[in-house]
């Protein structure tokens, strides 16, 4: 099992030589934990596949500690500026092209001119981020196709011994992955949405944005796959009450559930529910999660793109 470490001056800096060196960290962010390594490493980045069982054409995040640092590795335009500029740090990832002396790896990127490069919200991962000195790929820290962590405990669960430090800074309060936005389009196209809702995005570029699945040449950015975040139970979406041995995820006033993302139907309180839930329902003690209806609007939209996803057998 991997040690999990709490979060100071320390084990930052043991954790970033851990990254310097080709090693493989797990780090909470403020959306989920990230399983992270050096992406300009080609050795490294295999580590995160090789860890997750990820299907190699799935492209990964990259993260950095500042806008700045983005411009060294992807070409930035003005709606690009524009939404780094509101939502940076934060839970939005920008697909860009690439530099073209951009060093992260082509296997970071399933060898697309593209990068999907993010700066997040918590101070502590952007300090990691800053000491190592390198930009750092980080899926989230699960066995791929799986539920994502939102604790230290799920990454030690999942992925056991696989990943050589995983930083405990509690649970992540977003919860949910951050929406990823390309860029590189005539309309800038959600590809997947997250952390920052779509109204937000449509409100500050004046204008709608597309919406794409991925395709026949594989997804552009994570979490486009149709089978994703899954539990190992089979989940029933939409449901008005649980049927014989299923256990009950509600949201509002749902009656008998067995847990609840948000009795008072508070979709950010939801989000950040959603996989801590999913990882304590995912139990054989159940025949199946039946979960209640997610209205279909702000985060609602982020958390049922999830769910459905992970009803798909």
């Amino acid at each position: 099992m991997a040690q999990i470490v709490p979060i100071d001056d320390q084990s930052i800096a043991r954790a970033a030589r851990i990254l310097r060196d080709g090693g493989l960290v797990a780090f909470p962010t403020e959306t989920v934990y990230g399983l992270g390594a050096d992406a300009c490493s080609d050795e490294a980045v295999a580590r995160i596949f090789a860890a997750k069982a990820r299907p190699d054409f799935n492209p990964l995040i990259v993260h950095v500690p500042s806008g700045d640092a983005a411009g060294k590795l992807v070409r930035f335009n003005a709606r690009a500026e524009r939404l780094a500029a509101q939502f940076w740090p934060g839970p939005l990832t920008l697909v860009l092209p690439r530099q073209a002396d951009c060093p992260v790896s082509l296997l970071a990127t399933a060898g697309l001119p593209t990068l999907a490069v993010r700066v997040p919200g918590r101070q502590d991962a952007r300090r990691l981020l800053r000491t190592a000195g390198i930009p750092v790929a980080a899926p989230s820290a699960n066995p791929s196709g799986r539920v994502s962590p939102t604790t230290a405990r799920h990454v030690a669960d999942g992925l056991g011994d696989k990943v050589d430090l995983i930083l405990d800074g509690g649970a992540c309060p977003v919860g949910l992955e951050s929406t990823v936005v390309d860029c590189t389009t005539d309309t800038p196209t959600l590809l997947r949405p997250g952390g920052v809702a779509r109204e937000d995005l449509e409100s500050l570029l004046a204008t709608p944005l597309a919406v794409a699945n991925a395709t026949g040449d594989g997804p552009k950015a994570p979490g486009m796959l149709e089978r994703h975040y899954a539990t190992r139970l089979p989940l029933r979406l939409d449901a008005a009450a649980p049927r014989a041995g299923e256990a009950l995820l509600g949201f509002g006033p749902a009656a008998g559930a067995t847990l609840n993302l948000s009795a008072r139907g508070d979709l950010t309180e939801a989000a950040a529910n959603l996989f801590a839930h999913l990882h304590r329902l995912d139990d054989p003690a159940y025949t199946g999660i039946a979960v209640s209806p997610i209205p279909e609007e702000g985060l609602g939209r982020a958390i049922n793109d999830r769910l459905r996803r992970a009803a798909r057998r």
